[in-house]
């Protein structure tokens, strides 16, 4: 019967490739399943063989603390050399798409206020 290895949503591509090139290497027979069309199915890799539960779990862990010693890293290194993204550097690469999303807001704020004003007259 399979058996769920590890789900992906929310996983970026380049590390299910990694973790895919892994299982490969170690000799590990899994197979993917997406989310589907509607995305509401669970994507995830799934092993045949119970047998090799715990070996492909210690393999995705030992990647996942290796990958995240490498992406604390590169923020320190980022952080110290003033090139981390913030939400103001964020705003000024697209200031015209920020001053659309603030018009948004402050449009729907006044037709949702608009009814509360013919209360008060």
């Amino acid at each position: 019967m399979p058996v769920l290895l590890f789900k992906l949503r929310h996983v970026p591509d380049d590390e299910i490739k990694e973790v895919c090139e892994l299982l490969d290497k170690n000799h590990i027979d899994y197979y993917e399943t997406t989310a589907g069309s509607w995305g509401i199915s669970l994507p995830a890799l799934w092993l045949h063989d119970d047998l090799q539960l715990d070996a492909g779990k210690q393999l995705i862990l030992a990647y996942q603390a290796q990958r995240e010693k490498g992406a604390k890293a590169l923020y320190q290194s980022q952080c110290q050399l003033g090139e981390q993204r913030t939400y103001w550097t964020l705003m000024k690469e697209a200031p015209l798409k920020y001053l659309a999303y603030l018009f948004a807001i402050l449009f729907v704020l006044y037709l949702a206020t608009i009814p509360v004003s013919f209360l008060f007259q």
